[in-house]
């Protein structure tokens, strides 16, 4: 008898612990949703004599249900944001974030990241990084 009501108390648990994750899952999809078109950019490998235009174009998509906002878009160690978009963004649109910094002509790794503020309560911040390093040439 006693396994009997033990069995029935985890059917009851295990059922109530699954309705709750489906409620969870639905909530997760309402709301604006930022996604970058790619979270990195990645130079690889460049060389002194031969430094890039350092003017970059961030693209993303609104991929929720509802007018994303960005409340704030910030960049660290000399990048610099020209302009991201001030009005909301509607559901599948896409926009772009300009920035542009400067690479010092010496050997160095490169590591930048942009942060971007949103209103979507659950996750308000996403990250885009540009990574490489720059070598002399042998």
């Amino acid at each position: 008898m006693k396994r009997v009501l033990l069995f029935f108390a985890a059917f009851l648990f295990l059922g109530t612990f699954a309705l709750h994750a489906d409620e969870h899952e639905k909530e997760e999809k309402k709301g604006p949703k930022f996604q970058f078109e790619n979270r990195t950019f990645d130079y690889g490998t460049l060389y002194l004599d031969d430094m890039p235009e350092t003017k970059m174009d961030i693209k993303f998509t609104n991929v929720g249900d509802e007018p994303l906002v960005l409340s704030n878009v910030r960049a660290c160690c000399g990048t610099r944001v020209t302009s991201w978009p001030r009005e909301p963004i509607m559901p599948g649109e896409e926009e772009v974030i300009k920035i542009e910094f400067r690479l010092a002509p010496r050997p160095q790794r490169i590591s930048r990241t942009v942060t971007v503020t949103y209103n979507n309560p659950q996750s308000p911040t996403e990250r885009f990084r540009i990574v490489g390093e720059v070598i002399e040439r042998e």
